[in-house]
């Protein structure tokens, strides 16, 4: 029986189509897909520790994926019970046999609490994740916006070794964005259910479109040269080893007076970024009341920030 087996998880760095890829899964008539299930594992510790309950519960009264969720706490559970228990919730909403959900970081410690895990990586060329980081707002330029991507690359490279034979597949965004249909046969077939055109219906019930072969390598007319050898000084080499051909620039290592200029840009990018977004008020509020350690404010603060992001989600 599907629903027997352990939960699928797709994992990769944030802005690698994760997105595109959770929705056709959720549009599959036996596969209920969550998005953004970092707060299931994001409070182990490096060396495996799980959180103390109490305060992970309090994690959760502020986080956004959570609180949007629908998930109810159940307080007679002990940690790895109560994030199990999230999923579960997720299956039985969502009267399907497979479950399964998104994880952008903290992915390694998933086996922890589901030795069971299956794994689908999608990786997509970092230079464009670069380009879509920058985009959201997380970073100021190309020299920094690989960072989510090879922390992402890196964990994976290090916890693929560690899984059994036909627990994991790999997939990369550009053939997914080509081919669909191909990949999401080959995908379902990784999960044990068969392909279904219903995973095509997600363009009808999100602001994402179909897969439009124009998505794949725009950092070729978006990035100058220059912000192609800052990102290629760091990834040119994680690049090749993942089948993506390198620009035919020559990498621009930055030497340290233009590596604290970058750190400069970024940090001011981010933050006229945020204060856009929050308007100034929420702004210093929420800087003010973090310097501080007002913890009180924090949380009524942090509550806004999540209403503010929300809307722009939608």
């Amino acid at each position: 029986m599907a629903g027997s087996v352990g939960p699928v998880f797709l994992v990769g760095a944030e802005r690698s189509g994760t997105t595109l890829l959770r929705l056709m899964l959720d549009h599959h008539p036996e596969v209920a897909f969550f998005s953004e299930f970092e707060f299931a594992v994001d409070r182990i510790a490096p060396d495996g520790t799980l959180p103390e309950l109490e305060r992970y519960r309090d994690y959760l009264s502020l986080h956004r994926s959570f609180l949007t969720s629908g998930f109810t706490v159940d307080p007679s559970l002990e940690y790895a019970d109560l994030v199990r228990s999230f999923l579960e919730q997720k299956r039985a909403a969502d009267g399907k046999p497979v479950v399964g959900a998104t994880v952008h970081f903290g992915f390694e410690h998933l086996h922890r609490i589901w030795p069971d895990a299956r794994f689908i990586h999608l990786v997509r060329d970092g230079r464009d994740v670069a380009g879509s980081t920058i985009r959201m707002g997380w970073a100021g330029n190309f020299y920094k916006g690989v960072e989510h991507w090879i922390h992402a690359e890196q964990t994976w490279s290090a916890l693929e070794p560690t899984l059994p034979e036909g627990r994991f597949i790999n997939v990369r965004y550009e053939d997914l964005i080509l081919d669909a249909q191909k990949v999401l046969t080959e995908v379902c077939a990784f999960i044990g259910v068969p392909f279904d055109r219903a995973m095509f219906a997600y363009a009808d019930h999100s602001t994402y479109d179909a897969p439009d072969p124009k998505l794949v390598s725009q950092w070729r007319k978006k990035a100058s040269p220059t912000e192609v050898r800052l990102a290629e000084s760091r990834i040119r080499h994680m690049l090749a080893d993942r089948g993506y051909e390198p620009s035919t620039f020559s990498p621009l290592a930055p030497g340290p007076l233009r590596r604290a200029y970058l750190k400069t840009q970024d940090r001011l990018y981010r933050a006229k970024f945020r204060l856009d977004r929050y308007k100034l008020r929420v702004f210093m509020e929420d800087f003010v009341s973090r310097r501080l350690h007002l913890d009180g404010w924090q949380r009524q603060v942090k509550l806004r920030i999540n209403e503010i992001d929300e809307q722009h989600l939608k």
